[in-house]
């Protein structure tokens, strides 16, 4: 297929992007590289500089294509407590502007990457695509509009015998790296490449929010998976995609890692002590956050294979050592 990657110069999407290419696609990669970056743009692909907020431009990118996969978003979520409007405006006007050119250039196929945020704090753990979707923060209530918009569009497509139906993904903690593309944010909030970027001497410790969580060892369990699993995943729904129907997948690794956990597995992987600081709770942040992948991997067939925590820091601390010059 012909396929546009929107945001694919980012972590997530460049992984995609690549898996893309190596399965056969053509790949052309769009991105204002606000977030990302051009050196992770696959050396294959087509690149065009454009944002989703400017709608005329973005018109003109999307002709031509079988399908679109979108990642381009804001996604800090304590930076949408203090600038919902921003988020509201990149994350649901710069998919309804996406979803306009999809509509008029005729695009049949669109993956969605959505988040485990749309579920806020939910009460059964592990997490079913069936909980009800309360978000908690601006950025999680952005990404659950967006699947709403998504989910209408796909309902006008079918009533109006269009040939469009989507995918959206809803991750959970994503991690690791894959050959020449990894995590580089700034600022960076996910708790792996903070852990490593202490044993890499580029910070000093590492803090450890809460250790009260009625949990086995008292810090919170989050699902991580690995970046490649991720991907393979984008692959499957895309070619599963339906006419006239969204579909919503989960995609975690269905184990909960608690924070001491992750710190253990870096220190193990890389030798250091890693010095941990605990400190208190941040408000909002649930005990634990699991996901329930039986679906996808009942309907599509997907399972992880680089499920231990291990495998994920490693590759994650192999590609920061090869990528320092990159951190500044």
């Amino acid at each position: 297929m012909k396929l546009l990657v929107v945001g694919g110069a980012g972590y997530i999407g460049s992984v995609v992007a690549a898996q893309l290419i190596e399965a056969g696609h053509t790949v052309t990669v769009a991105d204002n590289l606000s977030k990302g970056h051009d050196w992770a743009v696959p050396p294959e692909a087509t690149f065009v500089q454009v944002d989703v907020l400017d709608a005329p431009a973005l018109s003109e990118v999307v002709g031509g294509f079988d399908g679109v996969l979108h990642f381009a978003a804001l996604s800090l979520v304590g930076e949408s407590v203090t600038e919902p409007v921003r988020y509201f405006r990149t994350n649901v006007a710069g998919t309804l502007n996406l979803l306009d050119a999809i509509r008029s250039a005729g695009v049949e196929r669109l993956v969605f990457s959505s988040t485990a945020a749309t579920y806020g704090e939910p009460e059964d753990v592990p997490i079913l695509e069936t909980a009800p979707t309360i978000p908690t923060n601006p950025y999680g209530a952005s990404k659950l509009s967006v699947d709403m918009a998504i989910g209408a569009e796909c309902a006008a497509a079918a009533a109006a015998g269009r040939a469009f139906g989507a995918t959206s993904l809803r991750y959970f903690n994503v991690a690791g790296a894959s050959g020449n593309y990894g995590e580089l944010h700034d600022p960076e909030t996910h708790l792996i490449p903070l852990v490593l970027r202490v044993a890499a001497g580029l910070r000093e410790s590492v803090q450890i929010y809460g250790t009260d969580y009625p949990t086995e060892d008292g810090t919170a369990v989050r699902d991580y998976i690995h970046v490649e699993d991720l991907a393979r995943a984008h692959l499957l729904a895309l070619d599963a995609i339906t006419p006239g129907t969204h579909a919503i997948f989960n995609l975690g690794n269905g184990t909960g890692f608690s924070v001491r956990q992750v710190v253990e597995a870096c220190r193990a992987v890389t030798g250091h002590q890693i010095p941990a600081i605990e400190v208190g709770r941040r408000a909002g942040d649930p005990a634990v956050l699991v996901a329930s992948s039986d679906k996808i991997r009942q309907e599509l067939g997907w399972v992880p294979e680089k499920p231990s925590l291990e495998d994920m820091v490693g590759d994650a601390w192999a590609w920061i050592q090869a990528n320092r010059h990159r951190h500044g």
